[in-house]
């Protein structure tokens, strides 16, 4: 009886309706997958010989080529398939037809076609990728559906302008930071290696300036210096190499190392200005981004460069040492002699450096102090003072206390960091206006 309501055209399009969901819920099992598998992932696949990799390869690599090709596959699939549903329904069941068309496309198709073969791709990305790759890269190679799709985008962007596909990016700073984090604590990766990554990717951004040794922590000579004072210099300090002053700090003639130094010495020139000697110094800008640095000293083999500001005056100093610990922590050899950057106190306070960067403070006491103009603890100090500090001088900031514990000349040196009660900004003003009164 149903086939004679049917007749022979409409076996065909149980037959076709059939075909279009397995065609259907395999394109959605396709475009899950293989969007979930990164660029790296897919190259281990590769290296490991896992049949299909290389079409995920190459699928991964240019999503632009395939992806709305997929799409437009999946598009026309569910819309062909609705219709001759709703074709059969009229004709099986006469008025209620629609009804019953439109139950079966959004339930029965609904799990078939779409939740069924998505929930599996995302429970077994990787074997749903590799399954799917050969079969979607012969699809969507298929000339006239490449054609049309490339066609059919062409007229959104006209209608859309915007960047293309291809653009991305695909993956953010944000996703990286969120993905490191989600595989430490699912312990794929360890903490360390947690913390590399976000310094890897936070290098990216950082300037010479927040690495630098500052101009007064320099340590320097003057061309001027005999030989064997230059090398008591550096005995003392414990350094391969020092910059050479002509005229004044702004006026950096070169670098002299220890090992010409030593060789003077051997040679019985002890006596003799350090002038000659001096060996020509790398300079950058304060502005320089330490991976651009990083890359330059590697190319050019130097260790060293003087950082000048915007006027052309010296800024600091910064090593390849300096670079290094902005990825790895800091490194300290059995000759280095410095005050501990962090230092606990009774009552659970901290006392800090004031050179302690923000960035560093934030991560080692975990707070939240202001960024700003100011790249430390002592310059964050200075602004919200708004003039020369003092021992004892005390400002709060949102979840933090900062008191001035020691200052030398018109540096801070030392800083007492309280952990209090976070405060909103409104309060903050509050309080200080009740101050002034």
């Amino acid at each position: 009886m149903v086939a004679a309501k049917l007749g022979g055209s409409g076996l065909a399009m149980i037959v076709a309706i059939a075909v279009l969901l397995v065609i259907s819920g395999f394109a959605a099992l396709a475009e899950t997958a293989i969007v979930r598998i990164t660029k790296a992932k897919a190259a281990a696949l590769v290296e490991d010989g896992r049949f299909g990799a290389s079409a995920l390869a190459r699928l991964v690599a240019s999503p632009e080529r395939w992806l709305n090709a997929l799409l437009l596959v999946v598009l026309v699939c569910q819309i062909v398939q609705a219709t001759l549903t709703g074709v059969v329904a009229g004709r099986l069941f006469g008025g209620v037809g629609i009804a019953v068309a439109t139950f079966v496309n959004v339930v029965i198709v609904f799990v078939l076609a779409e939740a069924a073969p998505k929930t599996w791709a995302l429970q077994n990305p990787e074997r749903a990728a590799l399954l799917a790759a050969r079969p979607v890269a012969a699809i969507t190679e298929f000339p006239p559906l490449r054609w049309v799709s490339r066609a059919l985008i062409g007229l959104t962007n006209v209608l859309l302008p915007g960047k293309g596909l291809k653009e991305g990016p695909w993956v953010s700073e944000e996703e990286l930071l969120a993905m490191a984090g989600e595989a430490a604590d699912a312990d794929v990766i360890d903490v360390d290696e947690r913390k590399l990554i976000e310094s890897i990717i936070e290098f990216g951004d950082t300037v010479v300036r927040e690495v630098m040794v500052p101009r007064p922590d320099m340590v320097t000579v003057t061309s001027d210096f005999r030989v064997a004072d230059v090398m008591e210099v550096v005995l003392l300090n414990g350094y391969s190499r020092l910059p050479v002053l002509g005229q004044g700090i702004d006026d950096v003639v070169g670098l002299v190392y220890a090992k010409d130094l030593m060789q003077a010495e051997r040679d019985g020139r002890e006596h003799e200005a350090v002038a000659g000697l001096v060996r020509p110094a790398p300079f950058v800008p304060e502005t320089k981004r330490v991976s651009e640095l990083l890359r330059e000293m590697q190319a050019e083999q130097f260790h060293m460069a003087l950082i000048v500001d915007e006027y052309g005056g010296t800024a600091g100093l910064v090593t390849l040492e300096d670079l290094i610990e902005e990825l790895v922590g800091e490194i300290v050899d059995e000759y280095d002699v410095e005050d501990a950057r962090v230092e606990p106190m009774p009552g659970g306070d901290v006392r800090v450096s004031g050179s302690l960067s923000i960035d560093d403070a934030n991560d080692l006491l975990d707070t939240e102090l202001p960024e700003g103009e100011w790249d430390t603890v002592g310059g964050l100090m200075f602004s919200e003072l708004g003039r020369l500090a003092a021992v004892g001088d005390t400002i709060d900031v949102p979840g933090a206390r900062l008191r001035v514990d020691r200052v030398q000349g018109r540096r801070i040196m030392r800083v007492r960091v309280t952990k209090v009660e976070a405060v909103t900004e409104d309060e903050l003003a509050t309080e200080k206006i009740e101050e002034r009164r």
